[in-house]
Formats: C-alpha cells, sequence, structure tokens
C-alpha cells in the first residue's frame, strides 16, 4: 500500500499502543507523515521514534481528548509547526467492565469517564480540527466496535459509547460531505491489545465466548485494522462516507 496516502498529515489518537500504535505505522507506511497523540507522551513518542527509524516522518503530542480546549490548542500547534491536517483517526478509547447492577458509585463513574473518552474525545477532536479537515477536504477515520450493534452484560458505557461513535460518524458525514470532507468508521471485533489485557487473563471465558462467535475462529491482531484504515483514509474510498467498516471475523454474522 506504499503511496496511497503520500502527501497527506494524519493525526493519530491513542497512537502509543495497541490500535493507534499500528494505525500510526501503518499510515506512515502507506507515505502519511504522522501526529502520534496519546496522554502517554512517553508512548507516543516511541511510535514516532519507530516511524522515524523505518525512514517516516513523525511527531509526538501529550493531549487528553476529553478535554476540549486543549484539543484546539494542539491543532493549531500541529498547524503551525507542521502543517494542515487532512487524516484524522480517532483511536483513543478506555473500557471499564462492570454490570449496570453493580455498585451505583463505581457504574456511575465508569460511565462518565468511558463517555467521555470514547464519544466526546471523538467529538472534540473532530471539533478541534475541524477547520483544517474543510480547508484539506480531508477524511475522519472513527474506532467504533461491534458493540456499535450488540452489546455484552458487563460493559454497559462501552457499549453505549460506541453505538454514540457511529450516530457521531453518521452525522458528521452528512453535514461535512458538502465540505468534501469524509468520515468513516471501523467496526472492530475483539482485538489483542494491552486495553483488554487484563480482562483475558482473568475471564478466560469471555475470550472464549467471543471466540466461538467468530467464524474466522481468531481475534484479532492490531494489524488487522491497518488495511481497513488505510483505505477509508486513502482515494481508494473517494465515493464512501458515514458507513462503519467491520472488521470482526464474521462475528456480526452468527
Amino acid at each position: 500500500m506504499s503511496g496511497l496516502l503520500e502527501g497527506h498529515l494524519a493525526v493519530v489518537t491513542g497512537g502509543g499502543s495497541g490500535i493507534g500504535r499500528a494505525v500510526a505505522k501503518g499510515y506512515a507506511g502507506a507515505g502519511a507523515q504522522i501526529v502520534a497523540i496519546d496522554t502517554n507522551l512517553e508512548a507516543a513518542a516511541e511510535t514516532a521514534s519507530d516511524i522515524l527509524k523505518a525512514g517516516g516522518e513523525a511527531w509526538s503530542f501529550r493531549l487528553d481528548v476529553t478535554e476540549a480546549d486543549t484539543c484546539r490548542a494542539v491543532a493549531e500547534q500541529i498547524e503551525a509547526k507542521i502543517g494542515t491536517v487532512s487524516i484524522l483517526a480517532n483511536v483513543a478509547g478506555i473500557n471499564r467492565r462492570n454490570h449496570v447492577t453493580s455498585d451505583r458509585e463505581t457504574v456511575a463513574g465508569d460511565w462518565a469517564a468511558i463517555l467521555d473518552v470514547n464519544l466526546n474525545g471523538v467529538f472534540n477532536m473532530a471539533h478541534g480540527f475541524l477547520d483544517q479537515l474543510r480547508r484539506s477536504q480531508g477524511r475522519i477515520v472513527n474506532i467504533g466496535s461491534i458493540q456499535s450493534f450488540v452489546h455484552t452484560s458487563n460493559s454497559v458505557a462501552y457499549t453505549a459509547s460506541k453505538h454514540g461513535v457511529l450516530g457521531l460518524t453518521r452525522s458528521l458525514a452528512a453535514e461535512l460531505g458538502a465540505d468534501g470532507v469524509r468520515v468513516n468508521a471501523i467496526g472492530p471485533g475483539f482485538v489483542l491489545t494491552p486495553m483488554n489485557e487484563a480482562a483475558r487473563e482473568t475471564n478466560p471465558d469471555m475470550m472464549g465466548n467471543f471466540l466461538r462467535h467468530t467464524p474466522l475462529g481468531r481475534a484479532a491482531e492490531a494489524e488487522d485494522i491497518v488495511g481497513p484504515a488505510i483505505f477509508l483514509a486513502s482515494d481508494m474510498s473517494a465515493y464512501v462516507t458515514g458507513t462503519i467498516l467491520m472488521v470482526d471475523g464474521g462475528y456480526l454474522t452468527v
């Protein structure tokens, strides 16, 4: 896929690990300049360093996507120091598994935190970079989930947030299409990332349930998301907007 993103400047949130790191490296391999963003600056800098060592161009910023004012400020810094952003990949996300019937204070706190990162964070970034994306006729790639359509019994907030990401994706696509901005989402199935490592270790039954429901019979690696992310960011998908590309090993077909 070399050259598909030549001439683009891509911002990738959650770029310090997991899917975000894989997408950042994949975009770089396709020719884009990369800005890796994460709450963990050291991790984002490591991603940027890997890209530089591979011959690409990359920068790193620390940013909490829940802070709307900071998102706008960082957007201005990036344009002033590096250039106009034409690809925004909203990958940053969190999950905390508990039941709605669990301790009320815990559930309420987790609800607020998860919605703030997974949904408000997508809006904050899209809004912060909106002027640049309109000028560059850019593209936004959001990370949804199989839980944009289905639920599990211990992740009410995560499910709600990913339903919200799909709705926000469609709303932004409908409004920004006239400006030439395309907005799409990717719906991963179960991906082996640091975010769910503890859950996999403490709840092997959960992993088994996902795999039994997945026709391809395996969990995804972060790299499985890269090809779809490049497709949606490239001119190969020039007439694609407002949709979600499922990368779930067939989970939703069963």
